[in-house]
């Protein structure tokens, strides 16, 4: 399989393509006045403790509290990092992906047990970003990813990806991790450390070393709510959690990007310097690769398949439900033959587009009602095979008896949508405004009230011209007749800055706005 990178600078995004055999599977956008917040440590101030949640909520600075788990503390290390440790020896494999540690299993924790207390402050680090009124989790697991390897201060433990197969590679790096492995402090050897010699390994882990006492240095002499680490921008992380043998290319559009990733390279994986290309041409790198397309398919909630099927993908703040149509697909007579085939193209299609819209959290999928267990099954395993390819954590259950199958998908980052698109002032995210009927209704409800409260005869009724046109045209005479209704005068403004469903409705004598006022 051909994997390719493609990175592409402009003034306010850096975008990342990955493709695999020509394909596009994943896009990452990262804004500068936006930068993500996955990975950065801050040393945080606990505003409250509500047990009744198992969660506390930590102040770090962000517009809203951080969220703190009760099952991500650990209690022994509640207070600052530094000030405690772990005396715990164990040897454990990492999960397949080593950037969200845990060194504990979640467990139900009381308040006595973790002691923590408002005011106190605590050193955490963000796993997810915030969601729309929801703000950043955060663990007290702090943990620290370089190119090989993964620093966990204050933990007494080595672990080893379970990507790596080879038992002999396996007992080898464990041996180097036990003589390079400090005093306190956890390792975890990623995915990319096989068949990376002792030196390699120790020069990654020199670095790590390196930022945490930058870490202690600023938790001790900055005052919380503060930001004491921040990851690596978008392009460099991608680089050091993607850059496995099995990257063909990397294709950087922008020289500056080009030299920061060579130095990068250079200074953690040497041999794989010839893998990146510096892109010239006069035609934009997304273009030539036809990105910009398949990119902007991305953000529209229904998706052709091969057969004539489609999918439809759509976005709640509880979960992503995806439904599966036969659409233009006609087949043969049979009905379970031919919703196994569209069902089989859509398992395969729902995949990819979590993979490249980065959909995270609980996800249904309402697919083609089918009869046979046999046929259920074979989707399920289709789902399962394709979604082997994700670095994401993922948890698939069985088809319901009512034809809904539920997975799970882990969720650290906004997903493109919301990473590219901003709430439509208009609808607010519904996707739907009032009808010129409903708007119609509200409009004479407020005349009826303010006719109730108040004496004054004469208003200028401002509205968006296309309901302007609709009282013109659709009900030529209802000015009139509510002007007659309730003794009143109105005249009728054109107003363009107003949504399309909205009115403003202002005091001819004074030009006070008396909308909100009744």
């Amino acid at each position: 399989m051909e994997k390719t990178i493609l990175i592409n600078e402009t003034a306010k995004e850096t975008r990342i393509a990955i493709l695999e055999n020509g394909e596009l599977v994943e896009f990452y956008v990262e804004k500068p006045e936006k930068n993500r917040m996955v990975g950065s440590i801050f040393k945080g101030k606990i505003e409250n403790v509500i047990e009744g949640i198992q969660a506390a909520f930590v102040d770090i600075g962000y517009d809203v509290n951080a969220f703190l788990p009760f099952s991500e503390i650990d209690s022994n290390d509640a207070l600052l990092a530094i000030e405690g440790s772990l005396s715990e020896d164990e040897e454990e494999d990492a999960q397949d992906e080593e950037l969200e540690i845990k060194t504990r299993k979640p467990r139900v924790v009381s308040k006595g047990e973790v002691n923590l207390q408002t005011g106190q402050d605590i050193l955490v680090q963000v796993v997810k970003e915030p969601f729309a009124q929801k703000g950043p989790r955060v663990t007290t697991n702090i943990s620290l990813p370089g190119r090989f390897l993964v620093l966990v201060p204050n933990a007494e433990f080595i672990g080893i990806s379970r990507k790596i197969r080879n038992f002999a590679e396996k007992r080898r790096l464990r041996q180097i991790a036990k003589a390079l492995k400090p005093p306190k402090f956890g390792l975890i050897i990623r995915t990319v450390a096989e068949n990376q010699d002792e030196d390699t390994l120790r020069t990654d882990l020199e670095s790590l070393l390196t930022k945490w006492n930058e870490v202690e240095n600023k938790v001790r002499t900055r005052r919380a709510p503060v930001c004491v680490y921040n990851d690596m921008e978008l392009a460099s992380s991608v680089i050091r959690d993607l850059l496995t043998p099995d990257v063909d290319r990397i294709i950087v559009d922008n020289k500056g990007l080009y030299r920061n990733i060579l130095n990068y390279i250079k200074s953690v994986s040497p041999t794989y310097v010839k893998k990146l290309q510096y892109y010239s041409s006069q035609n934009p790198l997304f273009e030539q690769y036809n990105i910009e397309k398949e990119y902007e398919k991305s953000l529209h909630k229904k998706v052709w398949l091969k057969s004539g099927g489609f999918i439809v993908i759509e976005h709640t703040e509880a979960m992503t439900t995806i439904d599966v149509n036969s659409g233009k697909f006609i087949g043969k007579k049979d009905h379970e033959e031919n919703a196994l085939k569209i069902n089989l193209q859509a398992a395969k299609e729902i995949a990819r587009q979590l993979r490249l819209r980065d959909v995270g959290g609980l996800i249904a999928i309402d697919f083609i009602d089918m009869e046979q267990d046999e046929n259920k099954r074979r989707v399920v395993q289709e789902l399962k095979h394709e979604l082997k390819k994700d670095r994401a954590k993922v948890a698939v259950a069985q088809i319901s008896a009512f034809g809904i199958l539920e997975m799970t998908r882990q969720r650290t980052r906004l997903t493109l949508l919301h990473s590219v698109s901003e709430e439509c002032p208009t609808c607010h995210g519904s996707g739907r405004i009032t009808s010129k009927e409903s708007l119609l209704t509200k409009l004479e409800s407020w005349f009826r009230r303010f006719k109730i409260k108040s004496n004054e005869r004469r208003l200028n009724l401002h509205v968006h011209p296309d309901f302007a046109d609709y009282l013109h045209e659709s009900t030529s005479k209802i000015i009139w007749k509510i002007q007659l209704r309730h003794l009143l005068r109105i005249k009728l403004i054109e107003d363009v800055t107003l949504n399309i469903d909205e009115f403003r409705i202002f005091s001819a004598r004074t030009g006070e706005d008396l909308t909100d006022a009744f």
